[in-house]
């Protein structure tokens, strides 16, 4: 946090007054001031060999003997800024797993399985709130479906306000 903003962030109990050190995440705007501050950390790095989403982060190589200097160059990142990871969240050169809701690996990103597991069993909508769940849900797997948009117009079509819901 910097040191003016210290003071903006005062609050008094029964015995004492306290003011935070560090940026709290249940501040105001706090998640977006963060994801400014990692996009500028890591400029050179996002989208070339690295992927951020507030505090998830991924460091990616196309070649094994790449990799090594990829995690390199994020910590000569981290240390210009003064940052810290925290060594019990993160996981280091593996060929596969789950970000943000993807399966990642060397065949690229693919849907969590687990959430296109359930697509056969749903049920007929019924109600206009049931159409909306179901439409968000397919939201979630359009970067991996052909022609997402044209399949998914007769969903919106169905809610569009002011027509009845059948």
């Amino acid at each position: 946090m910097a040191e003016e903003d210290v003071e903006k962030t005062v609050f008094v109990t029964e015995y004492e007054i306290y003011c935070w050190k560090v940026m709290a995440f249940n501040l105001k705007n706090a998640g977006a001031t963060y994801q400014r501050m990692v996009n500028k950390v890591f400029s050179t790095q996002i989208g070339r060999n690295m992927d951020i989403y507030v505090d998830d982060m991924l460091i990616k190589s196309q070649e094994a003997r790449d990799h090594q200097a990829n995690i390199w160059e994020s910590f000569k990142n981290l240390r210009k800024y003064i940052l810290r990871l925290n060594p019990d969240k993160f996981v280091f050169c593996i060929t596969s797993g789950m970000f943000l809701g993807s399966m990642i690996s060397q065949r690229g990103i693919e849907p969590n399985a687990d959430k296109i597991s359930t697509v056969p069993a749903l049920k007929s909508t019924k109600t206009h709130k049931e159409a909306q769940r179901l439409i968000g849900r397919i939201a979630a797997l359009t970067r991996f479906m052909s022609r997402a948009r044209d399949r998914s117009l007769p969903f919106y079509k169905a809610i569009k306000k002011g027509k009845e819901f059948e």
